[in-house]
């Protein structure tokens, strides 16, 4: 009933280009970047009323429901733990079918918070990539952007880098030009496979943010290629 009254009462005026399922940080700091950006935002949460109580601090516009709504935005994010993005997507099933799917996660095993949860040879997006409809297509995105840094759009006063992974061009480019009109810059790294070295590389930034040895770290940092 709320995300149809969202529907309903003048919260969508046009089609949703990005549908973010999840309620959290990730999910705040994605929806800022995309509505710098001019697009429209839809949040997917389990929790209804955590997802109508984000998607009102985001501002006008910005439409709600629960993972059990099928997507409206051509782009989906999945803004939420990788062994939750599996479940997401499998219950989802062919509502994804066509639609571009960014993975952000990082399948860090968090209770010992020493290694990866995926075996070697793979990675969560190839992992979630073999639960979609054959249609679709998964992108690695965001997994090296912390949610502080997305909601300022910058990181040391420069704008953020996204790497971007995927093997449809198509996709790829229409996440890189998401990621641009968010004020970020893409770079374009490869296939999917590319993703375990993303993912590997992001791990070891994250055990730095929690390493008490670099102490100006508090996950407010950002790679980028610089030149």
């Amino acid at each position: 009933m709320k995300t149809l009254l969202a529907r309903i009462f003048g919260k969508k005026t046009t089609m949703t280009n990005i549908t973010i399922i999840g309620n959290g940080n990730m999910a705040r700091g994605i929806a800022t970047r995309a509505l710098a950006g001019g697009q429209s935002v839809e949040i997917l949460g389990q929790d209804a009323a955590k997802a109508q109580e984000l998607a009102r601090e985001l501002g006008a516009g910005v439409t709600f429901g629960t993972t059990a709504d099928a997507p409206q935005g051509s782009i989906v994010v999945l803004a939420v733990p990788f062994e939750a993005a599996k479940s997401v997507v499998t219950a989802l099933g062919h509502t994804l079918a066509g639609k571009t799917i960014v993975d952000i996660t990082n399948p860090v095993n968090f209770e010992t918070f020493d290694s990866l949860v995926v075996e070697p040879g793979t990675s969560a997006a190839e992992e979630i990539a073999k639960l979609v409809p054959a249609s679709s297509n998964v992108v690695k995105a965001f997994n090296t952007t912390f949610a502080g840094t997305l909601v300022a759009g910058v990181s040391g006063g420069r704008p953020l880098d996204v790497f971007v992974s995927g093997d449809n061009a198509d996709a790829n480019a229409a996440v890189s030009s998401f990621v641009s009109a968010g004020g970020m810059r893409p770079l374009v790294v490869g296939p999917l496979k590319r993703a375990r070295e993303l993912e590997g590389f992001q791990f070891v930034l994250m055990t730095m943010q929690a390493n008490p040895e670099f102490a100006d770290f508090n996950w407010d940092t950002g790679l980028q290629v610089t030149k």
